[in-house]
């Protein structure tokens, strides 16, 4: 979840905002109907407005979406607007938008929820041929040499700090990818397009693509730099590419598991896949060296996951197995009683006193059952 700050930092950030400022001016005239997911702080909402929009969606889970509707007011805005507490794909709307802007990303637009949610919107929520912005997100990756950036990876676990070896949290580290910039000058092959999103037609949010170069200089290779292009509409755009205006975003590191010695004419291929599993997304890449592009010499073959990223317990993998039978935690038994007493209408301040005559090892006060209840019913009632 986003903070306040965050939210400021977008603002901030001219690049961006410029280019979604340009592409909502196109799409909004007298009479749209926009649908603004992810609304935030609800500054798109407000430009739609600003740009003749009749009425405006939009759409907030969070509790922020009060600071947007504070900023409606302020603006003179607050009846063109309704502010929608919930993701999109839980909602009905009474018409359907002509235009939706859905700036949910990271450092990558494979994020969150945000491709399920275009497709979802598409489906129910959005006239046919529907301007979309964005409306594409073009994906690049190349091999980059970048010694800081790894670093930053394994560097504090391949030196014994007090004596000790730490060398088991390195094969986690590697297999996690993080946020980065590079410079055109550290990129050792030339930049290759591996996925195109394009949201009027795209239908999964599971994303994969190969690429092989040839690599035509020397250097080491730190790991793969990963960025995209965003196309918003007719001129309207920015990237987080090396050499490109620094934005919020940066750009996305994944390192090698060792750093590899490249050779002019050494044969580099890379497999990238993403994966949405609930609401996160789990990276695959698979990088493979051939020495001059020789199979019988083959200088790396990695196979990393940020799946390998989160330290698991085989406990926990067990509990995860389609053949375990599972039991209730004393925790899963308070939710039960809790979500029990709330389908039979009791007031949270009965529930709280009942939750802690039966758990009395659990909760020593009645106002700390009180918390636990609250934090239930925040996340499942209506």
């Amino acid at each position: 979840m986003y903070t306040i700050l965050d939210y400021g930092w977008f603002i901030a950030d001219e690049v961006r905002m410029r280019a979604n400022v340009a592409a909502l001016r196109q799409a909004v005239g007298p009479g749209s109907v926009v649908l603004d997911v992810g609304t935030g702080t609800g500054i798109f909402a407000l430009l739609a407005c600003r740009f003749g929009a009749r009425r405006v969606y939009a759409l907030e889970p969070h509790d922020l979406i009060h600071v947007a509707r504070e900023a409606a007011a302020a603006n003179g805005y607050g009846e063109r607007i309704e502010f929608i507490q919930d993701v999109s794909t839980r909602v009905s709307l009474p018409e359907r938008a002509d235009v939706m802007i859905s700036d949910i990303r990271g450092v990558l637009p494979l994020f969150d929820g945000h491709i399920p949610a275009v497709i979802d919107a598409r489906a129910r929520l959005l006239v046919p041929g529907a301007t979309l912005i964005p409306r594409r997100d073009t994906l690049w990756v190349a091999v980059v040499d970048a010694p800081a950036l790894y670093r930053h990876h394994a560097g504090p676990w391949e030196e014994q700090h007090y004596g000790l070896e730490m060398r088991a949290a390195r094969r986690v580290a590697v297999n996690t990818w993080s946020r980065g910039r590079v410079e055109p000058g550290q990129l050792l092959v030339e930049p290759r397009c591996w996925a195109t999103l394009d949201y009027a037609t795209v239908a999964t949010p599971d994303v994969s693509g190969e690429v092989t170069w040839t690599a035509a200089r020397g250097g080491t290779a730190h790991g793969l730099d990963v960025w995209f292009d965003a196309d918003l509409g007719d001129g309207a755009g920015f990237s987080n590419a090396p050499g490109q205006p620094e934005l919020i975003y940066r750009s996305g590191f994944f390192p090698l598991t060792s750093p590899v010695p490249l050779a002019v004419g050494d044969s580099v291929s890379i497999a990238l896949h993403a994966d949405l599993v609930g609401q996160d997304y789990v990276w695959r890449w698979r990088t493979r060296v051939l020495g001059q592009g020789d199979p019988g010499r083959v200088k790396a073959d990695f196979a990393q996951s940020s799946f390998f990223g989160e330290p698991v317990t085989p406990a926990r993998l067990g509990r995860l197995q389609a053949s375990h039978v599972p039991k209730l935690s004393q925790d899963g038994e308070v939710a039960r009683l809790v979500l029990e007493l709330m389908g039979q209408g009791t007031a949270l301040g009965d529930i709280a006193r009942q939750v802690a005559a039966r758990f009395p090892d659990r909760f020593a006060r009645w106002q700390d059952a009180l918390t636990r209840v609250g934090e239930l019913s925040s996340r499942y009632a209506r």
